[in-house]
């Protein structure tokens, strides 16, 4: 069992589908479901990590309210050590309202909340040096992370044996060409397919892979939704096409997927077979409402590769 350090951001999620538009003045619209999960690139990779069967320390910054409570609720009834989140008064626990369509999107209304104030002083050294992986999730919203300090910190992990990936939360083109700094100190960047164009400009995935492989990771995973994903590492690129299911929501998959990938690193597997059992996890939260459905432990994710 792998020990996993989450770094990054902690959302808390509210979920409702099928709704296909907002009604106007005072109507309402009855749904068939309204979830709360424990959401974004570090705690929704957290739980995920945790279902799947490893040991999880996610480290974060959140508000000391109400959100707050039931965030750290969820994420240590899966499992999760909370005990690197640390609480401000001065700003509200990150949250989000997805009002998810029938055909699964999930546009969102958002607050970025505490996710903000997250700074390297918050990072224990020794806690990632002791950590078999540790996940950035979401650097490209939790700026104060972007520092000498943090950046030696994970040198030293990784001198030491630890296994650094990332992952980030959005596609606004400036924050994620701010993440780009955080590239030398990764050992798997697991962008989609957006956020790759827009840290390099380049549209076609292959030729963005190419170009992040260039500032220092040895993997690229660039997710492509229905398309499946690519695999770049300095042997070459390969295309693993998406498992064939009813998609109810999107929401989270990307966290999934870095869940498996890092499951299976853990489990001395190497990246092809690695992104195989992200795929795998993502799919199976695909077919249900937020970001941990369906994630009940790693046999039955596996299952959907047999």
């Amino acid at each position: 069992m792998a020990t996993v350090v989450t770094v990054g951001a902690h959302i808390l999620d509210v979920l409702a589908r099928p709704v296909e538009g907002i009604p106007d003045g005072q109507d309402t619209v009855v749904v068939d479901q309204i979830r709360v999960t424990a959401a974004g690139a570090a705690a929704g990779t957290a739980v995920a990590l945790a279902r799947l069967g490893d040991r999880v320390v996610s480290v974060g910054a959140i508000g000391d309210d109400d959100l707050g409570d039931l965030l750290v609720t969820i994420m240590t009834r899966n499992g999760v050590d909370v005990t690197g989140l640390v609480r401000r008064t001065a700003e509200q626990t990150s949250a989000s309202i997805l009002p998810i369509r029938p055909d699964g999107g999930r546009p969102s209304f958002h607050v970025p909340g505490a996710n903000l104030t997250l700074t390297a002083s918050a990072v224990e050294p020794g806690l990632l040096a002791a950590a078999n992986a540790v996940h950035l999730g979401g650097p490209d919203v939790t700026f104060g992370l972007n520092d000498p300090e943090f950046f030696a910190a994970l040198d030293a992990a990784r001198a030491s044996g630890t296994v650094v990936t990332m992952d980030l939360l959005s596609n606004m083109p400036d924050l994620v060409r701010g993440a780009a700094t955080f590239l030398p100190h990764v050992d798997h960047f697991l962008p989609n397919e957006e956020q790759a164009a827009a840290m390099t400009g380049e549209d076609d995935p292959e030729k963005a892979a190419r170009a992040l492989l260039a500032e220092g990771p040895a993997t690229i995973v660039v997710t492509l939704g229905a398309e499946g994903s690519l695999v770049a590492t300095a042997d070459g690129v390969h295309r693993l096409p998406a498992l064939p299911v009813e998609v109810v929501d999107t929401t989270g998959c990307g966290d999934a997927y870095c869940a498996g990938f890092i499951t299976a690193l853990g489990r001395g597997e190497d990246v092809l077979e690695a992104a195989r059992w992200g795929t795998a996890a993502a799919a199976t939260v695909a077919q249900g409402l937020g970001s941990d459905a369906g994630l009940t432990d790693l046999d039955t994710v596996l299952a959907l590769l047999r």
